[in-house]
């Protein structure tokens, strides 16, 4: 427990941080929407005027753009590329953090196994998550209440909204997997957007394709927000993906530390 709430401490500053970041975001984004929708159709017909590939890569529908969800759909995108740099970053530091520092040889003559350390730092890291995704989902409901001027569904919104979380513990396996193989990681950051960045232009390059094989090697085309607010659900598929992968490379990260050594400083 001691451990637990050391880490939750350390996270602190930087939970704080990206919840605000996110919150500033989804509040801009979303106060333009007002200004947007009142000259919805000249909108329209510059957008049409793109090319479509170019309008599928940055996730901007013609159709749905005029209304509260398919305006919030677009901004997503961006929103996901701010919460998963969050999360790579969380998951690459968990392990990697005491080998930097040049504290892992004096963590590990305390009376805890090795999985109880992992253990302790990823539920510290979750908590981090859920946090920010909590104050994200208020500040969105918050500000589309304001915003709209019309009903909109607020299961769709939610949906959409949540699968930031779902996201963002994608990321955070795959960083502590990561951490796990790579203990001596000098720049966490730059691994973090290298990563994230990386498979942000893989999703773009999916949306354009089309290709629904290429969709399950990034995390950004797992829940598509045009799906979601037409069935008011995820595709089943990549939602099982999703958990299976979150599970293989958790359960990855424990083996890897588990047998790896650990130089004295």
């Amino acid at each position: 427990m001691n451990m637990f709430l050391h880490e939750l401490k350390a996270y602190r500053k930087s939970t704080v941080i990206w919840t605000l970041s996110l919150v500033a975001l989804v509040a801009l984004f979303l106060s333009m929407f007002p200004s947007f929708s009142k000259d919805a159709e000249e909108f329209k017909s510059l957008l049409e005027g793109f090319p479509v590939e170019l309008r599928k890569a940055i996730g901007l529908s013609v159709d749905s753009i005029a209304t509260l969800i398919g305006f919030f759909s677009y901004a997503f995108l961006y929103l996901k590329l701010a919460g998963a740099i969050q999360a790579m970053n969380l998951g690459t530091s968990i392990l990697s953090k005491e080998t930097r520092e040049k504290t892992a040889d004096f963590l590990l003559t305390k009376p805890v196994t090795r999985a109880q350390v992992v253990t302790s730092k990823l539920l510290a890291a979750v908590v981090s998550i859920v946090i920010t995704n909590i104050v994200f989902i208020a500040a969105t409901f918050v500000m589309a209440s304001i915003v709209a001027e019309d009903g909109f569904s607020k299961i769709a919104l939610f949906l959409i909204a949540i699968s930031l979380l779902f996201l963002q513990l994608m990321f955070m396996a795959l960083g502590i997997v990561v951490s796990a193989i790579f203990p001596r990681i000098k720049s966490v950051i730059s691994v973090s957007l290298g990563t994230v960045f990386g498979f942000f232009m893989l999703g773009m390059i999916s949306s354009t394709t089309e290709d629904e094989a290429l969709r399950y090697l990034t995390p950004f085309n797992y829940f598509d927000s045009a799906y979601i607010t037409q069935n008011t659900g995820y595709e089943t598929s990549f939602l099982i993906t999703a958990a299976i992968f979150i599970i293989a490379a958790i359960v990855a990260s424990y083996y890897l530390y588990s047998k790896k050594d650990v130089h004295s400083v």
